[in-house]
């Protein structure tokens, strides 16, 4: 069974977060965007944890179904099921500097979750955010989650990303070992992250055993599956994690990326100064920022330069292969010279779905032929499914992001000193 998996986003108890993301609002974005699995998020949190228990039901197969619940969904677009997930940030010391790790859990059972739970309390509050946050490490974190179930996962959150990840060049590490000791062996996956695709990560030998993933670290409920991972197995926990477990390239299909531009941490950079700089440039600096002198936020592309042991192009024999993707609001909102979420662009882009079927559908699977001529040849499909042809050929123009700045992608120039960025996707997907 082929279905597209988004295992990782935050609730409304989560900070900086909409207040619309509860489940009704979850699954009907979801049914919109064609996710058929989607992470709980925030089990951590004893409120959220409590409306859980009440709108979803055990399936028997380590997932949960709505319970009954109405989504106002387009009737047409099938209700996900949930996975058990949740955020942790693990804040602490070690080798005489200060780590800060963030990881993904999943469980396959409220029972396993209420025994994490009675361990995290005694660590600290569980109430006041859905990511919360421990003075512990991720090694004490792991061995924590395995004591509640050995059939639970921990995976590196957004794997690169400066401040808050395993990798990051503030507060990571530069291996796997070094963060997890005598259990890196049981760390089967990373979650690339918006900043950092597939491509990157096969610079490094050591990971080529790890099974990269993509999920979406969505906010608001239009933000999810910005990035997701698609499988072709039973729709099960133990299918699912087993797959992960040894990297099954015949049930993990591919991942769905951003444009690793497009990611806040992509490039080098100081914000406040606004000074964007390639990893070649910071060097030359002597990673300060060439305006205040400051010291610049180290992106994901320099990180990734730095630890790499491959040049770039390499494709590892068992790699999974990924898809990059621009959201066909944004792709509506250029046809229209109009915001992505401007009245005008949604209105197009919910007639789109409801005429042509879930987001992904659009941007993955129709031929543009078909998306160009349901209404006519009307002039909005044709050009939407020109912009479709161009992302999917990488033929994109690109303005890289840093220090905390999202990028911007464009299927189309806007002027004539935007730089190109046509990407060459090793994998020849498209």
């Amino acid at each position: 069974m082929k279905f597209i998996a988004d295992f990782h986003i935050h609730s409304k108890y989560s900070r900086a977060t909409s207040k619309d993301m509860d489940i009704e609002n979850i699954s009907k974005w979801a049914g919109i965007k064609g996710i058929d699995l989607i992470g709980t998020a925030d089990f951590t949190h004893p409120a959220w944890l409590e409306e859980l228990k009440g709108k979803l039901v055990e399936d028997g197969r380590g997932l949960l179904e709505l319970r009954g619940i109405k989504t106002q969904s387009i009737a047409s677009l099938r209700k996900p099921r949930y996975i058990l997930s949740t955020e942790i940030s693990c804040i602490y010391s070690q080798d005489g500097k200060t780590r800060k790790v963030h990881s993904l859990i999943l469980a396959p059972s409220f029972s396993v979750v209420d025994k994490i739970n009675s361990e995290l309390i005694k660590l600290g509050r569980l109430d006041y955010d859905g990511r919360p946050i421990f003075g512990i490490s991720v090694v004490h974190l792991f061995e924590l989650v395995m004591e509640a179930s050995s059939d639970c996962m921990l995976i590196p959150c957004h794997a690169w990303t400066p401040h808050f990840a395993v990798f990051g060049s503030n507060s990571g590490f530069d291996s796997l070992e070094a963060a997890f000791g005598k259990y890196a062996s049981q760390i089967y996956a990373i979650e690339t992250g918006m900043s950092s695709d597939p491509a990157m990560n096969w610079r490094l030998k050591s990971l080529d055993r790890i099974t990269l993933i993509s999920n979406s670290d969505a906010h608001s409920p239009p933000k999810l599956g910005r990035e997701a991972t698609v499988f072709d197995c039973e729709m099960t926990y133990k299918d699912i994690t087993e797959a992960i477990k040894h990297k099954d390239k015949k049930k993990i299909l591919y991942t769905i990326e951003f444009f690793p531009e497009e990611g806040k941490y992509h490039y080098d950079g100081h914000r406040k100064c606004k000074v964007c700089l390639s990893p070649k440039e910071t060097k030359k600096h002597a990673l300060a920022c060439p305006v205040c002198l400051k010291p610049v936020t180290v992106g994901v592309m320099h990180r990734v330069d730095y630890l790499a042991d491959r040049e770039e192009g390499v494709v590892p024999k068992n790699a999974i292969p990924f898809k990059s993707i621009v959201p066909l609001p944004e792709i509506i909102s250029e046809v229209l010279g109009a915001g992505p979420y401007s009245k005008k662009v949604q209105s197009a882009y919910f007639k789109m779905i409801k005429e042509l079927g879930p987001e992904f559908k659009i941007l993955l699977d129709l031929e543009t032929q078909g998306i160009a001529s349901p209404q006519n040849d009307d002039p909005l499909y044709v050009r939407v499914a020109e912009g479709i042809d161009r992302m999917r050929r990488g033929d994109i123009f690109i303005s890289p992001g840093y220090d905390g700045e999202y990028g911007k992608v464009k299927v189309w120039p806007i002027d004539a000193e935007r730089s190109r960025g046509t990407r060459d996707k090793q994998m020849g997907l498209f």
